[in-house]
């Protein structure tokens, strides 16, 4: 079983994993920058959902390293440069949503509809093609053949992953949802910031 497997692996190893992914999880990226900017458009709840979306965009990189899916997108160049491009596009399409709201109603920014902001998430992190060279170079370093099956560390290394950058993510959400409640008084402005952060990421997305 997994579980077994991962408890094959030294505690220091694995501390020392958890510790890295954490250094990682808490550095400003496109999953934090947007959960943020979910949380300043719609509140503290839209941010934790958009997490959450992001964490399940999380688990689908990690499956497909964990049967080899990832080493066959990373080793062809177009697909990554075509998954790049689409998900630019989308984080295009949702800043000149956002730039189009209007104002805000600051009592519907509570009001939110979970699959939308769930969806959004998971697209976000799903069209980023870093996270399949990140979980090809990362994850490997953790493992030995030596503590059980090499799927198996890959699939419950990641798992560990998932999950502590879904609460990372998440806490981010949360406190952009409390910052965009105050900013939120000025009229449209929450929107226009939202729609810049998402413009932010695509050009960041695009540029490297």
């Amino acid at each position: 079983m997994i579980w077994e497997t991962l408890a094959n692996i030294p505690a220091a190893q694995l501390m020392t994993f958890i510790a890295g992914g954490l250094v990682l999880n808490f550095a400003p990226g496109q999953d934090v920058f947007f959960a943020s900017a979910c949380g300043i458009q719609g509140g503290p709840r839209a941010g934790a959902w958009a997490g959450i979306g992001v964490g399940l965009g999380v688990l689908m990189h990690v499956t497909l390293a964990t049967i080899g899916l990832g080493a066959v997108v990373a080793a062809h160049p177009e697909a990554l440069r075509a998954i790049k491009y689409a998900g630019a596009a989308y984080l295009l399409w949702l800043a000149w949503k956002s730039w189009r709201a209007g104002e805000i109603d600051p009592s519907a920014r509570g009001s939110v509809r979970v699959w939308n902001i769930v969806r959004r998430g998971f697209l976000s992190n799903a069209l980023n093609p870093k996270p399949v060279l990140f979980m090809l170079a990362f994850l490997p370093q953790f493992t030995n053949m030596a503590w059980g099956p090499i799927w198996q560390q890959i699939l419950g290394l990641g798992l560990i992953f998932a999950f502590t950058g879904t609460l990372v993510t998440i806490g981010y959400g949360i406190v952009g949802g409390l910052a965009g409640n105050v900013i939120g008084k000025r009229l449209g402005l929450v929107n226009k910031i939202a729609a810049v952060m998402f413009a932010g990421l695509a050009v960041r997305l695009v540029a490297k």
